[in-house]
């Protein structure tokens, strides 16, 4: 009870105080001084948030992932810091799975990962330089799974995200009179294009996909002003890493056509790539096998496969060697992942840590 305990006020603390990414500094802070109580030693970094903290001994390292960073957002009529994709719950589980594992006898050294901006997609290649995956030859991490995947109690040994980039452009024309439109560019007109150009895109129908205007911003307050100028953002998604590159030739091709098209330049760049899932088959097996003994044959969930994104996936992506997996854990999380007001069942944070110091514990002994 008293682990239980501690890991729910753990919660409580980090749902209160959520940080958006590259800005966790309270976060490190918390998570230091709660190391520090723990007698556990870890390395924290001059230049970004996030730690790294260890237990155990030998060789080879088995390393588990927590990211710590919240979404910025509008929750009831105010924009601000909201832990509404559950990283707060993330963090939870995994300083639980510490407290379980730290009077272990292990055979293996445990590296904990506490990393800063997974929502931004490049979190995971700063914890990379900074040495995370060193000796490392297993690596898992935890999401809580919204309700239409898991319920609670059933826990999946795997995660496959799919893969995703985003564009950010501007149209770059010339305002005009509402009724001298030869005199200007309409970047509505090329607007409509590129959401025109983004309905054509076709690749097999046996492979999974999507790309999709998310932000349009042009105009102003009078009517009568045709724009110029308008900014757009494309979210570009797939289950496959060779399908979003795919994507990103053909919108590259798109958009230069259509500036030629329509005598205008636009500026566009492609921002957080973050590569779908390469998951590993003895890893998954491991966690599956943790699972079993932890909840029972009963709440094995089959592998879960979702249509968003993760910057997990950079480790393995750039370190093909370690074998990874992640586990998904059931929380009845509802109305869904980064909506506003999200909540779940909190026994499900319990569960984690226990399945995960189960994992840990299976691979270090």
């Amino acid at each position: 009870m008293q682990v239980e305990n501690q890991i729910l006020q753990w919660f409580n603390h980090f749902h209160q105080y959520p940080e958006v990414s590259w800005k966790e500094y309270e976060t490190t802070n918390k998570l230091a001084e709660i190391l520090d109580g723990l007698s556990i030693s870890y390395r924290r970094f001059d230049d970004v948030t996030g730690l790294l903290a260890e237990i155990g001994e030998g060789p080879e390292v088995i390393a588990v992932r927590a990211d710590i960073d919240a979404l910025w957002q509008e929750v009831d009529g105010e924009f601000r810091a909201n832990h509404s994709c559950g990283h707060d719950a993330n963090i939870s589980m995994v300083l639980g799975a510490l407290l379980l594992l730290k009077d272990e006898k292990l055979n293996k050294r445990i590296r904990f990962i506490f990393q800063p901006a997974e929502e931004k997609g490049n979190g995971a290649n700063s914890m990379i330089d900074r040495g995370a995956l060193d000796d490392v030859t297993h690596l898992f991490g935890v999401h809580l799974r919204p309700i239409e995947e898991l319920p609670f109690g059933k826990v999946a040994p795997a995660i496959h995200h799919g893969a995703a980039l985003f564009v950010e452009g501007k149209i770059k024309g010339i305002d005009a009179h509402g009724a001298r439109p030869h005199q200007g560019n309409n970047a509505i007109d090329v607007v409509i294009a590129i959401q025109q150009a983004l309905k054509n895109m076709y690749f097999s129908p046996s492979e999974s996909y999507s790309a999709k205007l998310t932000k349009i911003q042009a105009g102003g307050e009078n009517a009568n002003i045709i724009p110029g100028i308008a900014t757009f953002s494309i979210d570009v998604r797939a289950a496959k890493n060779s399908i979003l590159s795919q994507l990103k030739d053909r919108i590259d091709k798109d958009l230069n056509i259509i500036q030629q098209l329509f005598n205008i330049e636009i500026e566009w760049e492609f921002q957080d790539i973050t590569p779908g899932a390469e998951v590993s088959k003895e890893a998954a097996a491991i966690s599956k096998a943790a699972i079993i003994e932890t909840v029972g044959m009963e709440n094995l969930a089959d592998e879960v496969i979702t249509s968003g994104s993760d910057d997990f996936h950079f480790y393995t992506i750039r370190h093909p060697e370690v074998k990874a997996a992640m586990i998904g854990i059931g929380a009845d999380l509802s109305p869904g992942l980064h909506h506003p007001n999200m909540t779940f069942n909190r026994d499900a944070l319990i569960l984690g840590a226990k399945v995960i110091s189960k994992t840990l514990t299976n691979v270090s002994k």
